[in-house]
């Protein structure tokens, strides 16, 4: 009488387990780099791609506009977890209380232009400057702000995130 026994076979399984593994990989970087070569196109099929500086661009701009419209994620999506701000007087704010302070009820800003944009990228570090005139009222009462300001973005897993504004008052 022959006793069958069932054995597992621990080295094909690894093999096929490890054969596995390096098939998932292959795939997934072939698709990454396949969708890696699609972005920053441009809209209508245009095999020239976006530069970073009109890509940054873009970004900054959509930030100013959900800054208007008090969009919380679209703010969050473009600032890093160590982000900061250096206010005009020279206080420092972290990012919870920059974009809690953007969120208040009693705060309300009109929408705003950047005049001598300026922008500078050094590898993965960008620095954007302007100078704004924003509008807006707090507490009901009308505001006016003139201020220069540099924003510093770092590239980051291949996404630009801000981590540090400052700016400087200017007079109205």
């Amino acid at each position: 009488m022959s006793i069958k026994t069932n054995k597992f076979n621990y080295k094909s399984y690894f093999t096929y387990s490890a054969l596995h593994y390096l098939f998932r990989i292959i795939v997934t970087g072939s698709l990454a780099l396949l969708l890696t070569g699609c972005l920053d196109r441009k809209p209508g099929g245009s095999e020239k791609p976006v530069s970073v500086e009109v890509s940054i661009k873009n970004q900054a701009d959509l930030w100013d506009l959900a800054i208007v419209n008090k969009d919380r994620t679209a703010i969050l999506s473009n600032m890093a977890e160590e982000f900061r701000q250096i206010d005009g007087t020279g206080n420092i704010k972290k990012k919870a209380e920059f974009v809690d302070g953007l969120m208040s009820p009693r705060l309300e800003i009109r929408p705003y232009t950047v005049e001598d944009y300026d922008l500078r990228v050094y590898g993965d570090v960008a620095l954007l400057s302007g100078r704004t005139r924003m509008k807006g009222k707090y507490d009901g009462e009308d505001f006016t702000a003139h201020y220069r300001y540099i924003d510093v973005y770092v590239k980051r897993l291949g996404e630009w995130k801000i981590v540090s504004v400052q700016i400087t008052e200017l007079s109205n």
